[in-house]
Parts: C-alpha cells; structure tokens; sequence
C-alpha cells in the first residue's frame, strides 16, 4: 500500500483525487481480510464499506461536516456496531446490535468506515492480549511477546497500518497498555467524555472509551469529533467552557519510588523521557507515588471487582465453561464481595484521593512509565493473574481518581521492543495534555508501529482559540430530536442541559413540520421556568445555522435560570395566534411524552 494511514495526509490526498477513498478502502479490506485470524473477530463486508463511503460523500456533497470523511477505523468488539455481532470475546455472549455505540455513531456521521471488529482480552477483563477463545494476538515487533490487553486487537491494527484510528476501552488501563507495547498513542479521555452508551460493561462506573492512532495529532482529533455530551448516557459528562490548562512553566510530577521488577531497560527509557520532557521547559518535581499505588490496588483488591458480575455474572452461573478458567477466577473471587465493602472501599478510596490531592498541588502532569516492564505470552500463560497484575501498577488507578491521560511511545529496548510512557492530569485536561505528549513525540524520532512510517505531530504548543457561539434550543433541535442533525453536522457541542428563567412560556405552534414550539418572554409570567439545551458552535457553523432559521421563528437574546443570557430561538407573536401553551409540561420533550406528538390543527 503506498498511501499513508495518517489523517493529514488522506485528506490531503482526497482532496487532489476523487479515486482515492475508494482505493485506499478496497486496500485497506484487502489487508485486513490478510491480516492475522486472531487480530479480528468480525470483518465488515467490502459492500458495506463502500456503501458508508457513499453515504459520507452524499452527506459531504450537501455541504455537512464529515472531517473524517473516508478515514477507516477498527472498533473493539466490547462496543456495538449496528448490523455486525458484539462478543465481547466470548461466543456465547454474542448478539447483534440494532443500533450503533453513541461513538461510533458519531464517527460515522463524521465520515469515517467502520473495517471491522477486533479481539480482545475477555470481557475486557485483562491487560495482556492473550484472554481470548479468538485466540492470542501477538506483539507486532516479536510474536513471542503480549501485544497487551485488553484492546490488544485495536492496538495492533493500528500498528500495522491497516487502519487510521480505532477504538479501545480502558478500565484498568486497557487503553494504554497496548499502545506502549506497540508503539503507538493511547488516549485515555476524561471519564464521561466520550459515552460508554452501547459498550459492554467492564466497571460501568469507571469505564472509558479509548483512542488509539499512530500520533497524538490524529488520536486529538478523533478524540475532538467522538467527545459529546449523550443525554442516554447516566455517566456522560459535558466538557467545561474552560477546561484546564498547564502553564507556561510546568511542574512534572516524577514520582517515587518506582518497581520496574528488575527490567533496567524499562528504567532507562522512563528516565530517558523525564530528561526529554525536561528539555522541553518543564521543571521536574518528586512526588510521592504511594497514596496513587494504594489505590490502584483496590480496583481488583477492593469492591470494584464486583462490577464485572454486570456483564459476566450470569454466564458464570449459568454457562460457566463459557467463560476462559482465568475469568472464571476472577468473576468468583467477585460473588463475595458485600455491600458493606462496598461502602468501605468507598472511604478508602476518597481518603486516598485526598492524599492525592496533596501530592497534586505540587505538579501540573505527572508522568510515569505505562508499564514496568513487558513479557513472553508463555511467561504470562504461565501465571496469568500476578503478570497481568503487575502490568497495571502504573494504570489502575487513573479512572478511580478520575484523572485524564496519555500513553505515548518513549523509545526502544535493547531488544527491540517498545515502552512508553504516560502523562496523567486532572479531568478535563484532555487537550493540554495532548499538546505536551505531541511536543514530546517531536524531540525524537517517531514511527508508526511497526510500519516504519515516520508520525508528523501536528499539535500546536500552545491551544488554538476559536470564537465559539452558544445558542439555545427548546424543541426540535434538542438531543434525540429531528433536527438535532442541524446542530451536529456543524460540530455543534452539547454544552449543557438546563432551565430558562422563570419568566417564560412554551407554546405548541400551530402548522410546523416537524412539531415546533415556540419560547415566548413574559417579564409579568412566574412560572418554574422551561426545559433547554445550550449547544455551542464555532462563528461558520453558527451563522450558517442561522441562515436556516424558518419564520415565524428567529434568534434573539434568552435568559437562562442563573441570570445569563445566550442566543436562542425566539418566536414572532402573530405566531402564537391558535397556539397551545404548553408551559405547564415544563418543556418540550415531557409534552411529547405526554402523547403530543403533533402540532395542534
């Protein structure tokens, strides 16, 4: 294949020649129909790739969004893909889902084609690679080592060029694990950034989807598209207008003391990247390591461990033998676990994330080896729980502590094979911490995998300010409705739900395809205000959706319950001539609910 994967230069290259996404997919299913049997579970039918390719260009033909427009990603098959099964690598779990994860919906609508289904650690419940009946994916440098896990298949995918991007989950360190392995990027997200809506649950409460990409740069704009807040979602969480930035000085947090169980190699490369991230202006600064070890140690030694009974416990008792002997261990060890351990576990980990708190106010990032050392697929059949173990020491305990984080590729053993290291921040820090792991990535040279292709970091230093416009909505254009697409394809973001203040009224209009209300001010009305959304646009995006806006409806000013103002629809008062007033449902969607689905006549 002579066209690269990376995703400045296929749109760079779709943009000179109207051939190219076709080819590059005809390749790309090519290869992976090639590719190892262990490495997918479930390959998409070229048919189906071409035919989501003429969708996206429909859509890109009517001038929607679609920057991914044709780029192929491999998806983790613990995350549902519409008409393709999900196993969780386990057979008799499978099923086929109707609808697509929240996240692939939004890649998709993005452009981007979906090449297949890839094999992981059962159950996603592993750091190794080799928990699966779909057999062991090997390290792409040397197949006698792990590849990681427990998105092993995602991770190697992207290794070998067969694909842009693809999707993980990290729990435990799913995310990370493999990407050092395999030198590439592992983007762990905030928890609740990217929706866990349609992914098989490992730890609900701490799941992640994840990222892999051969650069920061791709992984960040991957990240950029999939990131929005999914009101189906529990766990979703909306990003803040004012996420966290490092400043210009940053304090790394290096922490001791640190195992590497007896791997010099390992402490080398961790050492060597300290000095390199150094280099870069950062001020290095010793915190203690041991208040974050305590409490990786309770996800598999504390109640958490009970959460896999969601997704795994009625196997385990009523088919056990389809469960691998190594997950029916760890589901046992789980059906012991009490509510009262529960609650414990629960003060124990808050009284840990204030220890934690401490050792924060000494750094802004904090950067740690992603993993102490590697091992043999034979060394880790041979004792799969206290290796495996051992790999997640510098993992575990992110999503407890509800930290954001990056694995990036630190350099090469003597012997040939990866490590990596990973920058840790608060939540939210997402895009800072991105930026800093593309300026490390640019201080040495940087490859792809096993491909040999040399990664360009796109990153800018510092963040790239674009005017965004907020705007509320009330009816139609609300999450899940009809015209919500005419927020979404601009890249609109959900930015939050909330109220108006309470001196408006909601009105059924009379005649509006699809059934629009209209948001009337009335400064003599106290009512207990109205159901809203505010989304944000970038200034194109806004004023092109403006543009749209039909009579009797427009934009002007709304005043939201805590005083501010924002742009919002608004309605002219002819429009209200026949109307219904609605107001007393408290918003659009529970008057729907209440069987007014259409317009009064």
């Amino acid at each position: 294949m002579t066209d690269s994967l990376q995703l400045d230069s296929l749109v760079a290259l779709y943009a000179t020649d109207a051939a190219a996404p076709e080819r590059v997919l005809r390749d790309v299913h090519r290869r992976v129909e090639e590719s190892s049997a262990s490495l997918f579970i479930h390959r998409a039918p070229l048919e189906r790739m071409l035919a989501d390719l003429r969708a996206a260009a429909e859509r890109k033909a009517r001038g929607e969004r679609v920057p991914l427009f044709g780029v192929p990603f491999a998806v983790k098959d613990n995350i549902d893909v519409a008409g393709m099964p999900t196993t969780a690598a386990c057979p008799a779990f499978e099923y086929v889902p109707a609808r697509s994860a929240f996240v692939v919906e939004r890649l998709v609508a993005a452009g981007a084609i979906v090449v297949g289904k890839t094999n992981l650690d059962q159950l996603a419940t592993g750091l190794v690679g080799v928990r699966s009946p779909y057999g062991v994916v090997e390290n792409p440098f040397d197949a006698r080592y792990i590849s990681g896990g427990s998105s092993s298949g995602s991770a190697v995918a992207v290794a070998l060029g067969l694909v842009c991007f693809a999707l993980g989950t990290d729990t435990a360190g799913s995310g990370r694990v493999p990407a050092a392995l395999c030198n590439i990027v592992g983007l762990k997200p905030t928890r609740g950034l990217l929706s866990t809506r349609g992914v098989v649950p490992a730890c609900r409460t701490l799941d992640c989807v994840s990222v892999f990409a051969g650069s920061v740069s791709d992984g960040a704009v991957v990240l950029d598209v999939a990131a929005a807040f999914d009101a189906e979602d529990p766990y979703s969480r909306a990003a803040p207008d004012s996420p966290p930035a490092l400043p210009a000085k940053i304090r790394l947090g290096v922490p001791a003391p640190l195992e590497f169980f007896g791997d010099d190699e390992a402490r080398r490369l961790y050492e060597e990247a300290v000095s390199r991230l150094v280099s870069l202006g950062a001020e290095r600064v010793e915190v203690d390591f041991r208040p974050f070890a305590a409490a990786a140690s309770l996800l598999y030694g504390g109640p958490w461990v009970a959460e896999r009974l969601v997704a795994g416990g009625k196997l385990l008792a009523e088919n056990p033998d389809a469960l691998l002997p190594v997950l029916r261990t760890i589901l046992s060890g789980a059906l012991g676990q009490t509510a009262l351990q529960a609650f414990e576990g629960q003060y124990r980990l808050e009284e840990l994330r204030r220890a934690t708190d401490a050792e924060w106010k000494k750094m802004d990032v904090m950067v740690l080896p992603t993993t102490p050392t590697t091992y043999t697929i034979a060394d880790v059949q041979e004792s799969p729980i206290a290796l495996n173990s051992r790999l997640g020491v510098y993992t575990n305990f992110t999503n407890l502590l509800d930290l954001a984080a990056v694995a990036v590729p630190s350099g090469f053993r003597a012997d040939g094979l990866p490590q990596g290291v990973t920058l840790f921040g608060p939540a939210h820090a997402d895009a800072a911490l991105a930026r800093l792991a593309s300026g490390f990535r640019r201080t040495a040279s940087a490859t792809r995998g096993n491909t040999g292709e040399t990664v360009v970091e796109t990153l800018p230093e510092t963040p790239r300010v674009e005017k965004e416009l907020l705007i509320a909505v009330a009816g139609a254009h609300l999450t899940g409705q009809p015209l919500n697409h005419q927020l979404t394809s601009r890249g609109g973001r959900l930015v939050r739900a909330c109220k108006t203040s309470r001196h408006y009224r909601l009105y059924a209009l009379q005649g509006t395809v699809p059934p629009k209300p209209g948001l009337v001010r009335d400064p003599r009305f106290e009512g207990t205000g109205i159901d809203i959304e505010v989304w944000a646009l970038d200034e194109a995006g806004f004023g092109s959706f403006v543009d749209e806006v039909p009579a009797p409806l427009a934009i002007g000013t709304v005043v939201l319950a805590d005083g501010t103002t924002v742009n919002g629809f608004v309605c002219e008062p002819h429009a209200l001539d026949g109307a219904v007033d609605i107001t007393a449902h408290g918003g659009w969607l529970p008057y729907l609910a209440a069987g007014s689905s259409r317009s009064p006549s």
